[in-house]
């Protein structure tokens, strides 16, 4: 395994809960368990709960998804949920306001998935900073290649905030190394090429392009896209240092939003199958 700049991210003197949690983890030989939810759907207080939810029921960290209008990363379920959170007003500055009041009741790390635009006309350093300030720990753009994010990466670090790129089956070793350099909370490894959603079977070559990941990083390894049954992240944690399930949970939430509850149990239920990976 190589050193790399990446590893910052990782230090355990870091001050950002974020890189803290996953060092942490991993000196315990744990892995992450990382949900997704849509920020404001069904509503912003629904969401509110459902953090609480998640986290009772054995999250290590929490993904918030921001709604864009060209969402090219998210699958049918994701793009239903942000039209469900656009139309109760949810924007970016009032995911920020969200992740606030998340922050007067939980310590759990908080990242926000969404899409360059927003934060660009937000304003990168601006962004940062509030995002900083409302107790965010972790920036997620799914549509920002690491040679395009120089300067987020810049405002990002300046604030102590984690930045977190992608990297997909397609992905050159070249590229790897670039997204290791940037990545200073974790490397999400997409699964599988296209877009989010709830898939039956976990693609052939993933263990080896985690592999690849790793012979260039010391940074996390965080894996999404697809994973959706307790098997899957188990098989998952056992090469990864965690495993992020999105598509299943908003599709809960899509069928029952007045059954919260039923979210806890089934991600309890993948908080046991990734204790239980081999080691």
């Amino acid at each position: 395994m190589t050193s790399s700049p990446a590893g910052r991210g990782t230090s355990p003197a870091s001050t950002n809960r974020l890189a803290r949690t996953l060092a942490d983890l991993r000196r315990r030989d744990r892995r992450a368990l990382i949900p997704y939810v849509m920020a404001g759907d069904p509503d912003p207080t629904a969401t509110q709960r459902l953090v609480e939810i998640l986290t009772e029921a054995g999250a290590d960290a929490v993904e918030l998804g921001v709604p864009f209008s060209d969402p090219i990363a998210d699958g049918p379920v994701n793009q239903r949920a942000g039209l469900r959170a656009l139309a109760h007003g949810m924007s970016l500055r009032r995911a920020l306001d969200l992740v606030g009041r998340l922050r007067e009741r939980t310590g759990v790390p908080l990242a926000i998935m969404t899409y360059y635009n927003l934060v660009l006309r937000y304003g990168l350093g601006a962004f940062c900073r509030d995002a900083v300030g409302a107790g965010l720990d972790g920036l997620i753009v799914a549509d920002l290649p690491p040679e395009e994010g120089t300067d987020l990466v810049a405002a990002a670090q300046q604030a102590d905030l984690a930045t977190v790129f992608l990297l997909a089956p397609t992905s050159t070793e070249g590229r790897i190394r670039a997204v290791a350099a940037a990545s200073t909370g974790f490397v999400y490894c997409v699964s599988r090429t296209g877009v989010t959603g709830v898939r039956d079977e976990l693609p052939a070559g993933l263990r080896d392009l985690i592999l690849r990941i790793r012979e260039q990083t010391q940074t996390p390894i965080c894996v999404g896209f697809g994973l959706s049954r307790p098997e899957q992240v188990r098989e998952v944690a056992a090469v990864a240092d965690g495993v992020i399930v999105g598509s299943a949970l908003v599709q809960m939430i899509e069928e029952a939003p007045d059954a919260l509850d039923r979210v806890g149990t089934f991600v309890r239920g993948l908080r046991s199958a990734i204790d239980d990976h081999p080691r």
